[in-house]
C-alpha cells in the first residue's frame, strides 16, 4: 500500500510579493543588525523560502552612521583593504570609517560580508538593500513598514 507523499514546495519568480521594510539602525549592534538584514534580503524569514529564488524584502537603514560597536570593537575592528600593487595593504578601523565621508558603509559591508559569496542571486538581492546615514530617505512612495530590531532581542541594543 502506497501512501501519497507531500510534494515540497517551491516557489516561482512570479509568486513573489516584495515588501519594503525599513529599520532605524540608531543604537544597534552592527553584527546582529547585519545577520537580520541578510535573512531579510535573501527570504529566509518566510515559510515559503526557495534558496534559487529572489523572494527576500526590500530593506532600507536609516541613521547607519549611529550604529553601535560592543566592547572596544569601535576602536580595534579593523578593515582591510589591498589596492593591487605590491606592498598595498590598507587599514582603517570602524571609527574612522564612521566619522568619515561614507559612515554607511560599515553596516553595508557587513551585510554583503553575510550573503553568499560569488552567487549572482546575491549580487542582486544586495540591490535590494538601501543605506542612509541620516534619518531620511527617498523611499515614502513605496509604503515601507518599520521593523522594530531593539525589541525583537535585547542583546541587539548594547549594554550600559
Amino acid at each position: 500500500m502506497q501512501t501519497e507523499a507531500s510534494k515540497t514546495y517551491q516557489t516561482k519568480p512570479a509568486d513573489v510579493d516584495k515588501k519594503w521594510v525599513v529599520i532605524d539602525a540608531e543604537n544597534l549592534v552592527v553584527g546582529r543588525l547585519a545577520s537580520l538584514i541578510a535573512m531579510r534580503l535573501r527570504g529566509k524569514h518566510l515559510p515559503t523560502y526557495t534558496p534559487h529564488v529572489d523572494d527576500g524584502d526590500h530593506v532600507i537603514v536609516v541613521n547607519a552612521e549611529k550604529v553601535a560597536f560592543t566592547g572596544r570593537k569601535r576602536t580595534q575592528q579593523t578593515y582591510y583593504w589591498h589596492t593591487g600593487y605590491p606592498g598595498g595593504i590598507k587599514s582603517r578601523t570602524a571609527d574612522k570609517v564612521l566619522e568619515g565621508r561614507f559612515p554607511e558603509r560599515v553596516l553595508y559591508k557587513a551585510v554583503e560580508r553575510m550573503m553568499p559569496k560569488d552567487s549572482p542571486l546575491a549580487r542582486r538581492q544586495m540591490t535590494h538593500l538601501h543605506v542612509y546615514a541620516g534619518p531620511d530617505h527617498p523611499h515614502d512612495a513605496q509604503q515601507p513598514t518599520p521593523l522594530d530590531v531593539a525589541a525583537l532581542n535585547s542583546k541587539n541594543t548594547p549594554r550600559g
